[in-house]
């Protein structure tokens, strides 16, 4: 059964363009469909932060189109496919360290990679993005690399004080601003009927938790048409919140049996 996907970005209340990026990708093989999707936050000021996660984007766009088929085909073991996408990440991220250098900017992108062969997918995460699994419950499946979760791992705040934090917003590490970048890589199974979600800060800052898991019961979704005007919906009451950020959502789900 193919994937189900849908997605919404929103340029905010307050900024004057979205630099938020986002990839949906997915293709057949003999095995069945396999997906990458992608989303991007991208920060450094004017068009810079959007410079950043378009070239993740498009970078990410072209190993699924022209360096992962040459592997499957290879015969390489599924998990050592993530070691490659960690590859390409590196590459980017030199890419935009070295431009930022050249152009005298900052410029970065946190990204949160969704990788789905078959019935495994494996999750690349890069500052403070997110991704979750919905189904019968709501599952966080990254940890944001932010001072403030750091401080709540540690237990100097609590969890509604980091939610609030002034700080929040302050990354430990992003692509294209830090030479020496922690990729974190996570995997599972994708569970059936089960659907995944990513978002930038500018969604999860304002909806909580149990908003999610009540507005996006996978099972209530027969059709992209229903994801879509839901993400339209809850990106639109984000905004009614005052929510100044860029704000950007992605949901796919699949049928693994």
């Amino acid at each position: 059964m193919a994937f189900q996907v849908a997605y919404h970005t929103d340029i905010g209340i307050k900024k004057k363009t979205n630099q938020d990026g986002m990839l949906l990708k997915t293709a057949q093989t003999l095995e069945g469909e396999i997906g990458l999707f992608i989303i991007c936050d991208g920060m450094g000021g004017l068009s810079h932060g959007e410079l950043a996660s378009a070239t993740v984007i498009r970078g990410m766009s072209d190993w699924f189109d022209q360096e992962l088929p040459e592997l499957l085909e290879g015969g390489i073991a599924e998990n050592e496919i993530p070691v490659k996408l960690e590859e390409r990440v590196r590459e980017l991220n030199q890419k935009i360290l070295e431009y930022g250098e050249a152009s005298n900017i900052k410029l970065g992108t946190t990204i949160t990679a969704l990788l789905i062969l078959h019935k495994q997918y494996f999750i690349l995460q890069i500052g403070d993005s997110r991704a979750y699994s919905i189904n019968e419950k709501l599952v966080k499946l990254t940890e944001d690399q932010t001072l403030v979760e750091r401080e709540l791992q540690r237990g100097n705040i609590t969890a509604e004080q980091a939610r609030i934090d002034p700080r929040r917003n302050v990354l430990l590490q992003c692509v294209g601003a830090t030479k020496d970048i922690n990729v974190v890589i996570t995997s599972g199974e994708v569970e059936n009927e089960s659907m995944f979600m990513l978002c930038t800060d500018g969604f999860y800052h304002e909806i909580r938790d149990e908003e999610m898991l009540a507005h996006l019961n996978p099972q209530s979704f027969t059709e992209e048409k229903l994801m879509k005007e839901k993400l339209i919906e809850l990106v639109e009451l984000a905004k009614e919140r005052q929510e100044t950020d860029n704000i950007s959502i992605l949901l796919a789900k699949r049928d693994v049996r």
